[in-house]
């Protein structure tokens, strides 16, 4: 009588293993973009919600480009900058229309801070890195969406709707939307009270825009104000917006903005450097913000 032959090894376990790490890695992943999409489904319901608050947002500075604007191009001749003063003014009005939602996603953070709402964020199952990201991604749509709704008056300044120009003046926005929602967090990240981040944003955030170049050419500032203007992101997303203009429109050029010891750096660097200073301020912030509380 012969021994029973022994049970043929469990292949399917075997072959399930290898692929159970890469099953776990993919439905970890979609649970981190479920929590990105809900911060920023969270941040268009508040925007669709707050119609009134958003126009607010955008009335500085229309009244800057037509008030400040047509009063001041009467004075300005076209010579001096290449354009007339309101297209001149035009970009650095983009600027001041993004950057406001832009700040608003370092205020929110904070009072979801003093609310205990971000407490309630940090039991999800996912990493405080990816909440921090959506946070970033919430506020870079909506601070684009407002800029694009500004983009409609470009027309109004002597500006054409080309699409290609819309197209590269949609593009600067968002760069510049998302290296601003950055800096925010970043700024915001360590603060417990919105008093505090509301007075760093009076000494850091308006000499920032002062020195970028949307009001008057950055040549007509003092020396020293040219080194701290070369360090300003907003001057590189202003001149950005400018030179994509200056590519377009063939009757105006774009006034000097940043320059080198080189000379004025090319369009792609000056966008390069604004996405590296925006990866690196939310690198910093979500290394900040994965400490516990």
């Amino acid at each position: 009588m012969t021994a029973p032959s022994p049970p043929a090894p469990d292949t399917t376990r075997t072959a399930e293993t290898p692929g159970a790490p890469g099953r776990e890695r993919g439905v970890r992943l979609r649970h981190e973009l479920r929590a990105v999409h809900a911060l920023v489904y969270r941040d268009l319901l508040r925007l669709s919600a707050q119609r009134t608050h958003a126009a607010l947002m955008l009335l500085q500075p229309v009244l800057y480009l037509f008030i400040l604007g047509g009063g001041l191009a009467a004075l300005i001749p076209n010579s001096s900058l290449g354009t007339g003063y309101q297209a001149y003014l035009f970009p650095g009005m983009l600027m001041m229309t993004v950057q406001t939602p832009a700040i608003m996603v370092g205020i929110r953070l904070i009072t979801d801070r003093q609310s205990g709402y971000l407490r309630e964020l940090l039991m999800a199952p996912v990493r405080r890195s990816t909440l921090l990201l959506g946070s970033c991604a919430g506020g870079t749509i909506v601070s684009t969406i407002q800029g694009t709704v500004l983009l409609g008056l470009a027309g109004a300044v002597g500006l054409p709707y080309d699409p290609l120009l819309l197209a590269l003046l949609l593009g600067g926005i968002a760069l510049t939307s998302f290296t601003i929602t950055a800096l925010a967090l970043a700024l915001a990240v360590g603060l417990n009270r919105p008093e505090v981040f509301h007075m760093l944003l009076g000494v850091v955030m308006t000499p920032l825009l002062f020195l970028s170049g949307g009001f008057f050419p950055i040549e007509n500032l003092p020396g020293w104000a040219h080194t701290l203007a070369a360090a300003n992101p907003l001057a590189y997303g202003v001149d950005l917006l400018r030179r994509c203009i200056a590519l377009r429109v063939p009757n105006q050029t774009a006034t000097a903005g940043i320059e080198w010891s080189t000379g004025q750096p090319p369009i792609f660097l000056e966008s390069a450097l604004l996405l590296a200073v925006g990866v690196t301020a939310l690198l910093w912030a979500s290394h900040r913000f994965s400490r516990p509380e």
